[in-house]
């Protein structure tokens, strides 16, 4: 009797427990428990190898002493090297990347060195909104509308990158 309390108890709180995450679906959260983080493979590398894997990133920026943030624009599941710049793009947004955006892309990851070395990646899609921005909108169509449709999500991955 005791095992049959156990095993109800665990087969009610085990969906509850996964639908809990962070407004997150349970076929997303069993994948992030899954897989891991994505980005765990190329963290320790260098600046010049990422850049030598993943191409030119679209903006750079420093984020503190010795700190560098390099920012890419991709679709599918990572960034991989483009078609070299124009020499005619004078104008740069931060340095890199051009003036006239791209709209060839779905998401945008950002990979923070420090030190030279790759020690963190955060990842979203372009038309990322939060989960619970349906409880804001005022017009009960669009609220329902909000309610029922999944927030766009990305992966990522560099493709080109031997790790």
């Amino acid at each position: 009797m005791r095992r049959l309390i156990v095993i109800l108890a665990i087969a009610v709180s085990l969906p509850l427990a996964l639908m809990s995450c962070g407004g997150m679906s349970t076929q997303s959260t069993l994948r992030s428990i899954a897989y891991g983080d994505p980005a765990k493979p190329y963290l320790g590398m260098s600046r010049a190898e990422i850049i030598s894997c993943a191409g030119q990133p679209h903006s750079r920026y420093g984020s503190g002493e010795g700190s560098e943030t390099l920012t890419y624009r991709y679709s599918g599941a990572g960034p991989v090297p483009g078609a070299a710049p124009k020499s005619t793009d004078k104008k740069k947004s931060f340095s890199g990347g051009s003036s006239s955006d791209n709209k060839d892309w779905t998401c945008s990851a950002s990979l923070v060195f420090e030190n030279d070395s790759l020690t963190r990646v955060s990842f979203a899609h372009k038309e990322v909104r939060s989960p619970y921005a349906w409880q804001s909108e005022k017009d009960p169509e669009k609220r329902q509308e909000l309610r029922n449709t999944e927030v766009p999500t990305c992966t990522f991955s560099l493709p080109r990158c031997r790790r």
